[in-house]
């Protein structure tokens, strides 16, 4: 069996983040979900819990990180394409998400990056190991 990863990440309004997130092309495990979190499937071995603070507040004694103005983590997303890394950050930034960073293209791996509603940053790049520089 493959390792799964799922990500938990406060929220603040819910049902707008999974609107937001559902604009990205994501889907919810529905078996998973209900008023206090929202299971995103964003591939078949990543997933990400979208929690209501709350509901978040009581899997950790520490404070929560505001993360529109405090960074704790920039979670990364691969893409097939460089096309795909602009589609995927641009239906974030329709959505309603900002984008934090310009592009940044290193010739073998390009990437963007966006903030969900909540501030949490993502990454989307996309490299081409064959065109790496060797050592």
């Amino acid at each position: 069996m493959s390792t799964q990863i799922f990500v938990n990440l406060p929220v603040r309004d819910l049902p707008a983040s999974r609107a937001f997130f559902g604009a990205l092309g994501y889907s919810a495990n529905l078996k998973f979900t209900n008023d206090d979190a929202a299971c995103l499937v964003i591939s078949d071995t990543i997933y990400v819990m979208l929690l209501v603070e709350p509901f978040f507040q009581g899997f950790t004694r520490k404070t929560l990180c505001d993360a529109r103005t405090h960074t704790e983590v920039i979670l990364c997303l691969s893409a097939d394409s460089r096309s795909d890394v602009d589609a995927l950050v641009d239906k974030a930034l329709a959505a309603g998400g900002s984008e934090p960073m310009e592009a940044k293209d290193y010739g073998f791996m390009y990437q963007r990056s966006f903030q969900d509603l909540d501030g949490h940053l993502w990454e989307v790049v996309h490299m081409d190991e064959d065109a790496m520089p060797a050592d």
